[in-house]
């Protein structure tokens, strides 16, 4: 067996555990689907051993696989410790900053944020990452996060920036077709638009009273922009950010008695990034230009 491995094999090995097959390795790293293939196959052949089992279901992993898994995230741990320490040590307010932000803050609050961004910060370029999941930072797949939710791990810097309040909309052409709502009992003869797997709204009417099921929704979707824009149509009544409603004059808030708890906006950032110039003079832009546009 041979002692020394190349890392790209320990990140295959590690994203094909995580990811449970082939496919979803490649997608995580950004590469292909037999590239990661054959990055396992040299692993196991390095090994002598058998890591994971071929199945019409994806990837099996053998006990051998298992077992090394914790050394394996222990070397991914310091690899990337090491970056971003070199990360760190760089001094130039120039080059690469990758954030990342939910579907709707990404597509509707961070270009115009950005758009300023750019004169202040002209020799920095940003990859904006558009997703509802909480993007790991330990493992660098962002470099600053804008999320609804306060990270715990204690090596990130977490500040919150804004607070995002919420209401109930219809388009105005909906509600010359159906009518106003006038009380919060009147939603359940309206067309409504909800989630689907995101069980919020359904809680939501509970502590109401209301006990709804899903079928109480004309449509049901949790990708937030395609949530904005059925609203916008006139599919139905729906619970939006009143930054999106502002957007739109068709829009008209209905039932102002309920109270929709707003959602905090935390800016967050590794702890030893914060002394690489670049980052920390995107992070303070951020924090001072993202609350305006909320």
């Amino acid at each position: 067996m041979n002692s020394t491995f190349d890392w790209s094999l320990i990140r295959a090995f590690l994203a094909a555990l995580d990811q449970g097959s082939l496919l979803g390795a490649a997608r995580a790293l950004g590469t292909t689907q037999p590239t990661v293939g054959r990055h396992i196959a040299e692993l196991e052949s390095q090994l002598g051993a058998v890591l994971f089992e071929r199945t019409g279901r994806g990837l099996l992993p053998s006990d051998l696989a298992l077992r090394l898994a914790d050394a394996a995230r222990a070397m991914e741990s310091s690899a990337h410790q090491l970056a971003r320490q070199a990360s760190g040590a760089e001094t130039a307010v120039s080059g690469t900053v990758r954030i990342t932000a939910s579907q709707p803050v990404a597509c509707f609050v961070m270009p115009g944020v950005l758009a300023q961004m750019r004169q202040a910060l002209p020799d920095v370029q940003v990859e904006l990452v558009a997703s509802n999941a909480v993007s790991n930072l330990l493992r660098r797949e962002a470099d600053i996060a804008l999320r609804m939710v306060q990270p715990d791990q204690s090596s990130l810097v977490a500040k919150r920036i804004a607070r995002v309040t919420i209401g109930a909309y219809a388009h105005r052409d909906y509600l010359r077709r159906r009518g106003t709502p006038r009380v919060p009992t009147d939603l359940l003869s309206h067309e409504l638009v909800g989630t689907d797997r995101d069980e919020a709204l359904l809680r939501g009417f509970a502590s109401f009273g209301y006990t709804v099921g899903p079928e109480a929704f004309a449509l049901r979707t949790d990708d937030l922009v395609a949530y904005w824009e059925a609203v916008r149509a006139g599919l139905g009544v729906g619970f939006v950010a009143d930054y999106l409603a502002r957007t739109d004059s068709g829009l008209v808030p209905v039932l102002p008695m309920i109270k929709v708890p707003p959602l905090p906006v935390w800016l967050t950032v590794h702890r030893e990034i914060r002394t690489n110039r670049r980052i920390r003079a995107v992070y303070d832009f951020l924090s001072q230009a993202v609350p305006r546009a909320f």
